[in-house]
């Protein structure tokens, strides 16, 4: 008899977490992860490993059928709308079960000066408004051009990213090459030593990362949230590692056992 497989997409922390606990625990299952490819050295799971797109929803269905999946886990980032759209479609004509292990977005603080923007136009549009001179930008190299344009010019950006960014960029910005996860005590003085006025980032999720937030917070600077696109219709969500098992029917305790 055939293992199930599991095909998880990934690129996230969760992904990993899930992919290294389904190895050590779950060895009845065939699991296998799909990295986009996009970061040059990424982080990879335990498991069997695929890298590259798969060409569009219809591939991905193919590839669904000819691989025998019995689950699909979209496990991407919360703002990778195309793929989670995509693992829908593809999911619906291939007739696999589908979940999403989606982590929260970061609540709102009372203290915080939180300015949400449906969009990076959005979020852009909002710096002249809160007379931004120093930005900090935390959006992802591939969202840089929206905040690339004149009305800007002579607003100072600090762009921090975790592989070289492409044009078009800000006019006068300073790229920083870095990944989580951050400390409060490190994201303080990187704002401070850049005089850094406004905060903009995704809504995210995640503790990686959140620590620019509570120095935005302690210090009293405005942070611009982009909000999360809309998650596909009808798939179900899990927040964290444990719902995912409990979805593949198995122990959720195991995420706390699996060192």
């Amino acid at each position: 008899m055939s293992r199930p497989r599991v095909l998880i997409l990934g690129g996230t922390a969760e992904a990993r977490r899930l992919a290294d606990v389904l190895a050590a625990e779950a060895p009845h299952l065939h699991v296998t992860t799909s990295l986009a490819g996009r970061v040059a050295n990424p982080a990879t799971p335990a498991g069997e490993i695929r890298l590259g797109g798969f060409g569009g929803p219809e591939a991905l269905a193919a590839w669904l059928v000819a691989h025998r999946v019995d689950v699909l886990v979209d496990a991407t980032h919360p703002f990778a709308a195309t793929i989670s759209a995509h693992a829908a479609r593809a999911a619906a004509v291939a007739g696999v079960e589908l979940f999403a292990l989606r982590r929260p977005g970061w609540p709102a603080d009372p203290r915080d000066r939180r300015h949400p923007a449906r969009s990076l136009a959005d979020a852009a549009a909002l710096l002249p408004v809160l007379g931004a001179r120093r930005v900090f930008l935390t959006v992802g190299r591939q969202g840089l051009a929206a905040f690339a344009g004149s009305e800007l010019d002579g607003t100072h950006f600090l762009v921090r990213t975790v592989d070289p960014p492409a044009p078009p960029l800000p006019r006068d910005v300073r790229v920083l090459l870095d990944r989580g996860p951050y400390t409060v005590e490190g994201e303080t003085a990187l704002l401070l030593g850049h005089r850094v006025d406004v905060v903009v980032t995704k809504d995210s999720g995640g503790a990686a990362t959140a620590a620019k937030l509570t120095a935005a917070r302690e210090l009293g600077l405005p942070v611009v949230v982009v909000e999360r696109p809309p998650s596909p219709e009808g798939v179900p969500e899990v927040p964290d590692v444990r719902g995912a098992l409990a979805r593949l029917g198995l122990s959720p305790a195991a995420a706390d056992t699996c060192p």
